[in-house]
Formats: C-alpha cells, sequence, structure tokens
C-alpha cells in the first residue's frame, strides 16, 4: 500500500484511496473466511461403536462422563463425526 499524507488530503481523496486499497483486500480476506462448510455428518450409536471398536456400554459411559457430546432428536441420540474424529486425533498423541 502507497503511503498517503495528510496535508493537503481531501476527505474525498482520502476515502477514494481507502476504497481503492483496503475494500479490495476485505473483501478477499471475508471471501476466504465465509466459505461454505461441508455439512456435518450425524452417526448413529451403532456407527460410533463400529468405529471406534467399542460397546455400547462403553459408548454410554463415555457420554456419562463427557467425553463424548450426543445430540437427541425424539428418541434418537446421534453424535458429530467431526466430534469423534477429533477424540481419536487428541487421544492418538497422548
Amino acid at each position: 500500500m502507497t503511503q498517503i499524507q495528510f496535508i493537503g488530503t481531501t476527505p474525498n481523496d482520502l476515502i477514494q484511496e481507502i476504497k481503492k486499497e483496503i475494500i479490495p483486500e476485505l473483501k478477499e480476506q471475508l471471501k476466504e473466511e465465509f466459505q461454505p462448510k461441508e455439512p456435518t455428518q450425524y452417526l448413529t450409536r451403532s456407527e460410533v461403536c463400529e468405529m471406534l471398536h467399542i460397546d455400547r456400554s462403553t459408548l454410554h459411559r463415555w457420554k456419562k462422563d463427557g467425553k463424548l457430546i450426543a445430540y437427541g432428536l425424539g428418541n434418537r441420540i446421534y453424535f458429530k463425526r467431526n466430534e469423534i474424529e477429533e477424540l481419536i486425533n487428541r487421544n492418538k498423541l497422548k
């Protein structure tokens, strides 16, 4: 960005410089930040048990202990795939 001296600069000149330099940069940053994310994939209890190679009692205990967050819809319980993968990766580093 070029330097602007405010001495002798009119407010309109300043506004034009801001529009020319800053606004395109902000648009680029916002474009990168607000890219559509892939939708959240929800897994059933059976799918999570199969993925982690555990039985339902272990899954229930982990949910009760707060290791996993369960999401309910009616009588059904779901888990977010990205949270399960995050748990796996977090424990892989230990």
